[in-house]
């Protein structure tokens, strides 16, 4: 039988330490944000490490996920330094400069092949490491990773009538990857302790898209609006925690309704 579980105490993660990989993006911002307030000793890896978050127990560190070539080195690297996570969270967003191009008319091969090796490669890799570090260090812990509701459904081009936006042929092959990954890592590393489950975040509202796409978007969702950006890290936070001790292989689709209609 389990001990008695304290309800009051079960989403801190006091004590744990917390890799945060693009920890500094819309969304990186207030996981961080939500992890370090329940008292985690949080690592948030970025390529921009500077310490605008001001607090005690943060450490930002230069870390650049889209440079495979030396990806395994600089993240053991780090372990060595600050070592194995309890917690590991990847909400990064590594992209190409021409992301906007990789439409099914405009994108090339070179574009769609770099942005596969940064953005889906760079996410299997480190989960990997991840839990082999986990293993070795007997550790039993939480992997965590950011997928899409585009993971599992195609782009309802209809929202981008009327704005420039596009639609994007290597997203929803990244996301979709990344979504089946966790359940086959879930399966593979659940003798060992360690939990995997991805979140799926639908649109989220950053304060630039144009008023249209709002629109447009916010009348195919059930609550009528995209997300705020901690509306996500909250769901982050409770597959952090041990209040989801018991979920792992999940795909947790924060959409507002989007994906059931």
């Amino acid at each position: 039988m389990f001990e008695k579980v304290n309800y009051s105490e079960v989403f801190s993660l006091k004590g744990s330490v917390v890799y945060i990989i693009g920890g500094k993006g819309l969304i990186g911002k207030e996981i961080t944000k939500a992890i370090s307030s329940n008292n985690a000793n949080t690592i948030v890896l970025d390529i921009e490490n500077d310490n605008s978050n001001g607090l005690d127990n943060i450490v930002n560190l230069n870390f650049d996920c889209s440079k495979l070539e030396d990806i395994e080195n600089n993240f053991k690297s780090i372990i060595e330094d600050f070592g194995c996570p309890d917690i590991y969270i990847n909400c990064s967003y590594p992209r190409t400069e021409d992301w906007s191009k990789n439409t099914f008319s405009d994108i090339s091969l070179q574009s769609f092949r770099q942005n596969i090796e940064m953005h889906l490669n760079s996410y299997a890799w480190l989960a990997k490491l991840v839990a082999d570090a986990m293993v070795k260090n007997k550790i039993e812990g939480s992997i965590i990773q950011l997928g899409s509701i585009y993971g599992i459904l195609g782009q309802d081009l209809t929202i981008y009538e009327g704005t420039e936006m596009k639609e994007n042929m290597p997203y929803s092959i990244i996301k979709g990857g990344i979504t089946n990954l966790t359940r086959q890592m879930a399966s593979f590393y659940g003798k060992n302790g360690i939990r995997v489950n991805t979140v799926s975040p639908g649109g989220v509202y950053d304060g630039t898209q144009p008023q249209k796409f709002v629109k447009q978007y916010s009348n195919k969702v059930p609550l009528g609006r995209l997300a705020d950006p901690s509306e996500i890290a909250s769901a982050v936070l409770f597959l952090a925690s041990e209040a989801s001790s018991y979920i792992t292989g999940t795909n947790l689709i924060v959409d507002g309704g989007w994906s059931i209609i």
